[in-house]
């Protein structure tokens, strides 16, 4: 199980742009980025040239980074994507969203994806009545997601679920 472990906040001033990978702390004048909106390191406030390599890179830095995906891992959703008909970018979406741990996110179970990837590892979460531990499952359409009998009254739990009445629960 590879996943990235370091610094949250960095990775968005890599970016430029906050991608709340902290929950609800991007959303205050806490995050790094209001603090310092540029990136990273030595030459973090050195000017770079966008040119349109720079500008694709960086989108597909940004998405494989807001989902929590690893280089290789997004390598085989891109292919995956690729070969099915319509539109790649599209089809790579649906894929990254169809995941067990964005599921669990967008449902409101955890404050974040990380918080959601650890439910969904410690073994909290149920696909069609059955425990599922990988947060790479993809979820299709008609399954039941759930939570644990006896995880349903965990506090972070219920304090996400709260959280989440002002962010909206998608209609799916």
């Amino acid at each position: 199980m590879a996943r990235y472990t370091g610094p949250d906040c960095k990775r968005c001033r890599r970016e430029k742009t906050k991608l709340f990978l902290k929950g609800a702390k991007c959303e205050t004048a806490k995050c790094p980025i209001e603090k310092r909106p540029y990136p990273p390191g030595d030459h973090g406030r050195a000017r770079t040239k966008e040119s349109e390599y720079l500008l694709q890179m960086r989108e597909k830095q940004k998405c494989a980074r807001i989902y929590g995906v690893l280089e290789k891992q997004f390598r085989n959703y891109y292919a995956e994507a690729n070969r099915q008909s319509g539109k790649t970018g599209e089809n790579l979406l649906t894929i990254l969203e169809s995941r067990l741990d964005n599921v669990v996110f967008r449902a409101g179970f955890g404050k974040s994806r990380d918080m959601a990837r650890q439910l969904v590892r410690h073994g909290h979460i149920l696909v069609n009545g059955k425990k599922v531990d990988i947060p790479s499952y993809s979820v299709r359409e008609g399954d039941v997601v759930s939570v644990l009998g006896r995880t349903q009254k965990n506090p972070t739990i219920e304090h996400a679920m709260e959280e989440v009445k002002g962010r909206g629960i998608p209609a799916w």
